[in-house]
């Protein structure tokens, strides 16, 4: 039997009980309405799945021999919050949770024993509950892909169904602000009804809808325009350790700074229920290289970043909420951590397998500031995925979080640079997360890439998940691990002339690399899932096989010496990338808005440009 995540206890025995036709599904609880749409699940599946008809009921005392399953509340009996007890006897299905998440996770754990066995299950007790309380997943939408209400309600449902219960949309210019027309006029935002509408689906599946909107730096969608210019830190732009930037964070010291942001906080917070607000204010690179530049000097950049992200704080403790902030700029700047508030959430991010989660956790910790591990999927900046950083990254998150008392674990997805990877390649590392999130010990070692046939892509034949993983690999292949980037994602984005001065390339890796894509992909022919969606999924990986080869063939045009293969070459590489372009932006319209399609395709288009 496989389980996403695997419960920490269970407990197999010798008996089946096989599901009979009309019986009951009885909500045992003085509220039984709180149950109903837990209850709906399994009546759903039993019917679209096994051709059951189970009718549910709250009836005091249903006839025993009419009982196929029981949904029962009783705190104090797991001892643990969110979790339950599942149990599969010869005379039905018992779900005991300690609380309403509780019954809701067994349900969703007893689901998955019924997708693989059918209308015979096996005999047996669960005992479970999480490692972390709070087990999120963030989701980038503000680069550049704005996913569409149909695929946002089809992850949520997926993301329940692994036990997560927290997600977070990134923010930069993607909500409609009433305001503030002008900030995400093209971006196809998300509205107001949008997110009321989204944050009651989430409630009804045990989920946090945390709002979150990048606060300080990361404005640069605003601060270019004209009306909101004045704000900025370097109006101008300025030279920073990351090269030249355009205007990004805003001016720490102008009281209208703070302005703005309350017109954010009062549009955006209404529509959300969560007591919780993610602040962002990471990466504020151009602090100091403008407005501030005389205070950074004399009182020093983290004194000046402190200030401000109290004067936020402030602002969200006056409308009770908790707040949440990345963590990155203040463990610069150490000797500020103790002066934190002691309600503030801090999120501690790294991606590569080797972050350094104990040392940032312990600082944390004993310091008496809560916080947050955040691995990461590792899909952006990849095209295919770094499945083996993924898994890396995301295990050493739930360790050193456990180890040094984390309240909760959020995992993210970004989409730097474009957003080029389809949303399926962000399942391993997904997956993952919820695994290790909910109860380590038990899923330490658990196969992803089986998880994933079954939980993910609903194909037993395992051929979907194997060609996930393993795109995923094929980031290893050049020898040269890049942090947060893949080789391939380097080939499609730089210039040749950067291309040909790099160690990693030569004509037997690329055509190596180019046979096993060809390899991988190719178990992908006749594919037949039994999900709905499998067919776009298959489409969407032989787009990810479509961009790598795309990549190596810019690799070896770069390599290329001799003038007439260069030529030749180029034209091939021309021809592709006007196809590539439009199956690109076909995949993308499948799941995704229209707003910021433009944006990706332009830095695709800049392959055009071969020096």
């Amino acid at each position: 039997m496989n389980f996403l995540p695997t419960p920490r206890e269970i407990h197999s025995t010798e008996t089946h009980l096989k599901l009979q036709d009309g019986l009951l599904i009885v909500l045992n609880y003085p509220e039984p309405k709180e149950f109903l749409l837990t209850a709906q699940k399994i009546q759903q599946f039993l019917s679209e799945k096994l051709g059951l008809n189970w009718q549910i009921t709250a009836a005091f005392y249903p006839p025993l021999n009419q009982v196929g399953i029981t949904l029962s509340l009783s705190p104090g009996a797991i001892g643990h919050r969110q979790g339950y007890e599942l149990q599969i006897t010869p005379s039905g299905i018992t779900v005991i949770g300690e609380d309403n998440a509780g019954v809701f996770y067994g349900v969703c754990t007893l689901l998955q024993i019924l997708s693989q066995s059918g209308s015979i299950l096996p005999g047996m007790q669960i005992r479970d509950w999480p490692d972390f309380t709070s087990r999120g997943v963030m989701l980038d939408i503000s680069r550049d892909k704005v996913p569409q209400m149909k695929t946002i309600y089809l992850l949520i449902d997926l993301l329940a169904s692994w036990k997560i219960n927290q997600v977070q949309l990134y923010m930069e210019h993607t909500f409609a602000y009433l305001d503030h027309p002008s900030a995400w006029a093209n971006a196809s935002p998300f509205t107001a009804e949008e997110i009321l509408s989204l944050d009651a689906y989430c409630l009804d599946r045990f989920i946090d809808l945390v709002p979150n909107q990048n606060s300080f730096g990361h404005l640069h969608r605003w601060l270019k325009l004209p009306e909101y210019n004045h704000l900025a830190e370097a109006p101008e732009g300025c030279q920073t350790e990351w090269g030249w930037m355009e205007p990004f964070s805003l001016n720490p010291l102008d009281p209208a700074s703070l302005e703005f942001l309350r017109s954010l906080y009062d549009d955006l917070l209404p529509h959300f229920s969560s007591l919780m607000v993610n602040i962002g204010c990471d990466e504020t690179i151009d602090l100091g290289h403008g407005h501030s530049q005389e205070a950074c000097e004399k009182l020093g950049k983290g004194r000046v970043y402190l200030d401000f992200l109290l004067k936020i704080y402030r602002e969200i403790h006056t409308r009770g909420r908790t707040m949440q902030f990345w963590g990155d700029i203040i463990l610069q700047h150490p000797e500020y951590i103790p002066m934190l508030p002691k309600d503030i959430i801090a999120l501690e991010w790294g991606y590569d397998a080797d972050h350094p989660f104990e040392d940032h956790c312990k600082q944390f910790s004993s310091a008496g500031i809560p916080f947050y591990v955040c691995p990461g999927t590792s899909s952006w900046c990849s095209l295919a995925g770094r499945t083996r950083n993924a898994l890396a990254n995301l295990l050493s998150a739930a360790e050193n979080g456990l180890t040094y008392g984390a309240t909760g674990y959020l995992n993210t997805d970004w989409g730097d640079h474009g957003h080029w990877q389809p949303l399926p390649v962000s399942y391993p590392g997904f997956a993952a997360g919820a695994a290790y999130s909910w109860a380590l010990d038990a899923n330490r070692n658990c196969s992803i890439q089986d998880a994933l046939s079954w939980h993910a892509f609903n194909d037993p034949s395992g051929r979907m998940s194997q060609v996930a993983c393993e795109l995923g690999d094929l980031y290893q292949f050049f020898g040269q691990l890049i942090p947060n980037n893949s080789p391939f994602f380097l080939f499609l984005s730089q210039p040749l002339d950067e291309i040909r001065n790099s160690s990693l390339v030569t004509v037997d890796k690329i055509n190596a690399v180019l046979a096993r894509i060809d390899q991988i992909v190719s178990s992908l022919a006749g594919l037949k899932t039994q999900d709905p969606e499998g067919e776009l999924v298959r489409q969407e990986f032989e787009l990810v096989a479509w961009l790598l080869r795309h990549a190596c063939k810019r690799a070896l045009l770069a390599i290329e010496s001799d003038l007439a293969a260069q030529e030749k070459q180029r034209h091939e590489i021309l021809a592709d990338l006007g196809s590539l372009k439009f199956e690109f932006k076909r995949i993308w319209l499948l799941r995704n808005r229209e707003g910021g399609l433009v944006d990706s395709l332009i830095k695709l288009e800049k392959n055009l440009i071969f020096t």
